[in-house]
């Protein structure tokens, strides 16, 4: 997995030269978001389907 800058700045590297600062902290967050679902699941720190519809049931 790349390092959070590399991904940081290849991020905005693909968005258009007129976006403005909330569309790019936008874009960063989103990135954050991802890279910590992806970190959860290679350490196993899921969810089954199952077990979410009875959690889901419980509301």
């Amino acid at each position: 997995m790349q390092h959070a800058k590399q991904d940081a700045l290849e991020t905005i590297g693909k968005l258009p030269d007129d976006a403005d600062m909330d569309e790019i902290m936008y874009r960063l967050y989103v990135l954050d978001k991802i890279r910590k679902g992806q970190e959860a699941v290679e350490q196993g720190r899921t969810t089954s389907s199952e077990n979410l519809k009875h959690e889901i049931d419980s509301w």
